[in-house]
């Protein structure tokens, strides 16, 4: 399917960090209410057509600070060779030494590249499964993934933003934004990626909308008291969604809902609707046999 629009309709709403009142939340309902979910392993195509099996793991993953670089060296040391497929190269030359797993990128430091992709992307055929090793980890030792991958990772595709706001008097609030991480988000070379998920409504199958699925980064990027002021907002949201349909104004839902899950939607409905006709037995229309006799009442004596 073709990806929607960068420059679609967007609903926003805006409110105080009930745990900061010197910052305000712009949130994106339009993304935050959509039926995006991660399909790596299950139709995803890679951000490169000749690497599919990579995801969005080929370039590797720039580290934010160095809390996150220490946060991954730790849990790069925890791996054996039995669940991480590069684990002789990361650890070359004994123990885990930074050029051994990361490098350099225009002076930002990141995980490295071996044979075109992440070096903690396990691949096809590795015996403890392909994907993320971090990410496997995590779900060994029944830890949400927000703790154990770099945070560029995790947060992809919601993206948080910030930026200072001047009010006509004098005063200021910090503006943290929640919104898609869309092809722009990569900077020029994003819109040179084969495939890219978040606005391809193949991606927007998910049986719930992106606020619950991804619970767990959003109160990482938002904390819990954030986290629930967004549920409010969501579900009033998906209210109006609900009475749009219901009325049948289809006119109203591309102001509403995400395009790529509308389109999901539309084409999930359509294929249901041709297996339906297709499985539905040929009525039989049989000719009556004689007329049935008229309903008359017995003549008096």
């Amino acid at each position: 399917m073709a990806e929607v629009p960068l420059d679609m309709s967007r609903i926003w709403v805006e409110f105080t960090d009930p745990a900061d009142a010197g910052q305000r939340f712009r949130c994106d309902l339009t993304w935050l209410t959509s039926s995006w979910v991660c399909i790596f392993g299950a139709g995803c195509q890679g951000i490169y057509a000749d690497r599919p099996d990579d995801g969005c793991c080929t370039l590797g993953a720039h580290f934010t600070e160095k809390d996150d670089y220490r946060r991954v060296r730790a849990v790069a040391a925890e791996l054996g060779e039995d669940e991480w497929q590069f684990h002789d190269v990361g650890t070359a030359g004994g123990g885990l030494r930074k050029e051994s797993w990361t490098e350099l990128e225009d002076g930002v430091r990141k995980t490295k590249v071996v044979d075109g992709a992440c070096i903690f992307l396990n691949r096809p055929g590795f015996p403890a499964g392909a994907g993320c090793t971090l990410h496997q980890h995590a779900v060994v030792k029944g830890l949400p993934p927000t703790s154990l991958k770099p945070e560029v990772c995790w947060q992809l595709p919601i993206r948080r933003t910030y930026r200072t706001v001047e009010r006509p008097d004098a005063t200021s609030y910090l503006e943290v934004s929640i919104g898609e991480y869309d092809r722009r988000g990569w900077g020029p070379g994003g819109h040179d990626l084969d495939w890219y998920c978040s606005g391809n409504p193949e991606a927007h199958v998910g049986r719930e909308p992106v606020y619950r699925s991804n619970k767990a980064e959003l109160v990482e990027l938002m904390g819990e008291p954030g986290y629930q002021q967004l549920v409010l907002r969501c579900e009033t949201h998906l209210r109006a969604v609900t009475a749009a349909r219901g009325i049948g104004n289809r006119r109203l839902l591309p102001l509403l809902v995400h395009p790529a899950t509308l389109a999901a939607q539309d084409a999930a409905k359509a294929e249901a609707e041709g297996r339906a006709a297709a499985e539905r037995p040929a009525r039989l229309e049989k000719p009556l046999a004689h007329k049935p006799a008229a309903d008359t009442k017995p003549a008096r004596s």
